[in-house]
């Protein structure tokens, strides 16, 4: 599976949700980060979900999931 989804937004309280295949997403300060990661055949492997801000999770950054990680992607 090659499809990619990215996800955005901007101001407080909102989601950015990235459950496609090799997803990344990124949040202003106060919003919520999901992420879903995916096999090759599109099974669901892992979640995460943070909000942009706490617990070390940046703020206006790209994020993916890979093995069960979360990493800072351009």
């Amino acid at each position: 599976c090659s499809l990619r989804r990215t996800a955005t937004v901007e101001g407080k309280d909102s989601v950015a949700l990235a459950s496609g295949y090799r997803g990344k997403a990124k949040a202003s300060e106060g919003s919520a980060i999901v992420l879903v990661e995916r096999d090759d055949e599109g099974a669901i492997v892992n979640v995460f979900a943070g909000i942009a801000g706490r617990g070390g999770l940046k703020a206006d950054t790209f994020y993916t999931i890979r093995d069960g990680n979360l990493e800072e992607v351009e």
